[in-house]
């Protein structure tokens, strides 16, 4: 057994936990946060995505002692607020989503996608990034318009705060 602490979604979790207990399960049952979905137990799926210490993560592949002292971003706090986040707004608007399932897995690796991308993604770059996140029902033609949507969203608003410091 080990101590296990984390900062997650801004709100400090620990847990004893058995060493081999992955992050997806410290996160579902210590921090009580079932947004981070168990798919496939073989880390093929990516409905378990979440950040670590803001890199893209499948939390199945992680031991939750691995993470222990790291910052974790999951599904439930991406938006930081009431309002949702950029990205969830475009799986909205765009219907970027059909089960459910594996929406919060595709979001989060989108939000990271984006954010290593600044300036700008295109179809085949979605399209290849995507390939460790599996959908059963949408055929991504939506997920691939609400990500590419987003990000055209975001590099738009991070130019204008770009223009309105330098005025």
């Amino acid at each position: 057994m080990s101590e296990v602490s984390m900062t997650v979604n801004g709100r400090k979790v620990q847990a004893l936990v058995e060493d081999r207990t992955l992050l997806v399960n410290f996160l579902r049952d210590n921090a009580e946060l079932t947004g981070t979905h168990v798919g496939c137990d073989t880390s093929q799926c990516g409905a378990c995505v979440v950040h670590v210490d803001g890199k893209a993560v499948k939390s199945c592949t992680m031991l939750a002692v691995q993470a222990s002292g790291s910052t974790i971003t999951t599904i439930e706090g991406v938006s930081g607020g009431a309002d949702l986040h950029p990205v969830q707004a475009a799986f909205r608007e765009h219907h970027g989503l059909q089960c459910g399932f594996c929406t919060p897995g595709m979001i989060m690796t989108a939000v990271d996608m984006i954010r290593r991308h600044p300036e700008g993604l295109d179809e085949a770059t979605v399209r290849a990034e995507l390939e460790g996140n599996i959908c059963r029902c949408t055929g991504y033609h939506n997920i691939v318009k609400a990500i590419l949507a987003a990000s055209s969203e975001m590099a738009k608003g991070a130019k204008g705060k770009g223009r309105a410091k330098a005025a």
